[in-house]
């Protein structure tokens, strides 16, 4: 803000101000004077904050006046509510829930060390096109959730599936939690395997249920945010979803032998399915 000219007193009421200037509001600190003044200088007028007894007055040009004011009012208007409230559904704290995804990983290993020993199972129960919708082998959809090609492809899912599964069931509870995630894996399964029927192909490995839980995860932000019902609420519904489609573009994506799209599908179904899914938490009380 340019410096205000000597002769305008601070001290002086609204009828005291010279001619060339006009008070158009009056802010109870600076920070919220400030505030108001970037709206004027964001229209090209120039204005001072000036101290009184009665608060921060804010002064703009004369001719400028009657726009500022419409300008302020606006701003006013737009800015109730904002930002909200944190959107919280219980007091307390969660408790963090490592018991499942832990016998996740073994179950995991335990599969990978079958499948080292017994190549057969690879062959018998990763998802295929021709299997599926050819032969109605539906449960390929969920076997192949537990496959891997090698042992950077399980250690890579492991790491992940760990942080994201755990987040999951400490949110939603351990039943809703995992079926939540076992219906996006296998959703996500059946939806790529879909779109590329009756041509061929052939997919293992856990990212696309990880890739779903992670959609749970931004699903359920997103109704949290549109629950708080505050104006521009649909500001804070956008902000998680942005969130999981960067995480999603920095982790799901990549050249072949990654199945960007199926990790896509994966997302999608989680993030609705997390939308509509209700929270159920054990709290730990303070």
């Amino acid at each position: 803000m340019s410096a205000p000219d000597s002769s305008a007193d601070a001290s002086r009421p609204d009828d005291g101000l010279p001619d060339d200037l006009a008070q158009v509001g009056v802010y109870g600190t600076t920070q919220e004077g400030f505030d108001h003044g970037l709206v004027i200088l964001a229209q090209g007028y120039a204005c001072w904050l000036m101290p009184s007894d009665a608060g921060y007055r804010l002064l703009v040009e004369s001719s400028a006046a009657t726009r500022a004011r419409a300008e302020l009012a606006s701003y006013d208007r737009e800015s109730a509510g904002w930002p909200p409230p944190g959107a919280t559904e219980a007091p307390g704290r969660t408790r963090l829930e490592l018991a499942t995804p832990l016998l996740w990983a073994l179950a995991v290993l335990l599969v990978f060390q079958g499948q080292l020993r017994h190549p057969e199972w690879t062959d018998a129960s990763l998802l295929d096109t021709t299997a599926v919708f050819g032969r109605g082998e539906w449960w390929r959809a969920f076997s192949a959730l537990f496959l891997h090609a090698n042992e950077t492809h399980l250690l890579s899912n492991l790491i992940g599936g760990l942080f994201v599964f755990a987040a999951v069931v400490s949110l939603l509870g351990r039943g809703r939690g995992w079926l939540l995630i076992g219906l996006a894996g296998v959703g996500g399964n059946l939806a790529i395997a879909a779109a590329y029927f009756p041509g061929p192909y052939r997919s293992l490995g856990a990212s696309t249920a990880i890739f779903g839980a992670l959609g749970l995860l931004t699903g359920r932000a997103a109704r949290v945010a549109a629950g708080a019902r505050r104006p521009h609420g649909w500001r804070s519904f956008f902000v998680p979803l942005a969130a999981g489609m960067v995480v999603l573009a920095l982790h799901g994506a990549g050249g072949p032998p990654v199945d960007v799209l199926a990790h896509g599908m994966g997302f999608i179904a989680g993030t609705i399915m997390g939308f509509l899914a209700r929270r159920t938490t054990t709290i730990v009380r303070e």
